[in-house]
């Protein structure tokens, strides 16, 4: 969710140069079933144009045309979408409609939180009906200050009287690839497009270059003992993929002073043991904690062949231990990774 803020922060100041008017939308309840959940926002401008969705495609039109009256009255407003009837998606999404005026102060101290990798918080005043009611909107709390969204101020008294969404956002998910062959190439692009910030380390004698990884953070020659300084924290993962030995496991005990959330070490079982024996016996004293969170064979089995299927099969893994669901890892099966072909 991280991600997509910053991307609607990013394009409103966009937007902001080109004198146009913007307005927020944010689901910020919701009854019954819905495509997606409250926190979900998208951004509007007078020009007929918006990024993001609040839905899977079928919402945003209305949302649109709702939206009407906030660019000419600039006041922030209530509307409802009741897809029970006419999507079938059995729930009623309640939407915060209220203009997006994002300053320079804002502006400094969101990306200032963004680069830091600290948590924040918005918080959305509103009311659970169709209209303009006064103490709407939304505000941002960045290392403890207070932004609004609308760039006006909400009265206490006035919040007092209203509904809140509350949403604590953590640092933008961040993958980091140690390696730059063709699969890391395959694993950069399903990352990005999941919405991480992907960072690529890669050896001077490695085939692939900064250009063929679009849109990630390319770094060159950083030798193993400086991994500490690509700030790894709870809302990292790492994927091994050197497919040299040495260098995975040079690499795996300069990791263990971090504290990513998922390691994934490429290879076959007999690869893993050969890894974490060899590394048992340089780091003797290496927690429990820290072997929990390394994954190998990388990803989930499905039967993945090519490297694209592979790039599926370790974002998904990722994504399943970030979000706290089972599936069955590669790092469960005692025996090869890929079945006998037929």
């Amino acid at each position: 969710m991280t991600h997509e803020f910053k991307t609607l922060v990013e394009t409103a100041i966009d937007w902001k140069k080109e004198s146009l008017q913007v307005v927020l939308a944010t689901v910020v309840a919701l009854d019954g079933s819905s495509y997606r959940r409250p926190g979900v926002r998208m951004l509007l401008n007078n020009k007929g144009f918006w990024k993001g969705a609040v839905s899977g495609g079928c919402v945003e039109k209305e949302v649109y045309r709702e939206s009407q009256s906030v660019f000419e009255t600039g006041q922030p407003k209530m509307m409802s979408y009741d897809g029970r009837y006419r999507l079938g998606c059995e729930g009623v999404l309640y939407i915060l409609l209220e203009p997006f005026n994002p300053d320079e102060a804002f502006n400094e101290a969101f990306f200032n939180s963004i680069n830091e990798r600290n948590p924040f918080t918005i918080s959305s005043y509103y009311e659970k009906q169709e209209g303009e009611f006064k103490g709407m909107g939304s505000v941002v709390e960045l290392n403890k200050e207070l932004f609004s969204i609308s760039g006006s101020e909400i009265l206490s008294q006035e919040k007092g009287q209203s509904a809140v969404f509350k949403q604590d956002l953590s640092p933008c998910f961040k993958l980091l690839i140690i390696g730059a062959e063709h699969d890391a190439v395959k694993l950069s692009k399903y990352a990005l497009l999941t919405g991480w910030e992907v960072t690529v380390v890669a050896r001077s004698n490695e085939l692939k270059s900064a250009e063929h990884f679009s849109g990630a953070h390319f770094v060159q020659i950083m030798a193993p003992e400086n991994i500490n300084a690509m700030q790894i924290d709870q809302q990292t993962a790492v994927v091994l993929m050197t497919h040299n030995f040495a260098i995975d496991l040079r690499y795996l005990v300069a990791l263990k002073e971090t504290t990513p959330n998922y390691i994934g070490l490429l290879g076959s079982t007999r690869r893993r043991d050969d890894l974490l024996s060899q590394f048992i016996e340089y780091c003797p004293e290496v927690t429990d904690e820290f072997l929990d969170v390394i994954y190998g064979p990388a990803g989930i089995d499905i039967g993945s062949e090519t490297p694209e299927e592979i790039a599926v099969s370790i974002v998904s893994e990722i994504l399943a231990v970030n979000r706290n669901r089972e599936t069955y890892s590669l790092r469960k099966k005692s025996g090869k990774i890929h079945s006998k072909s037929k």
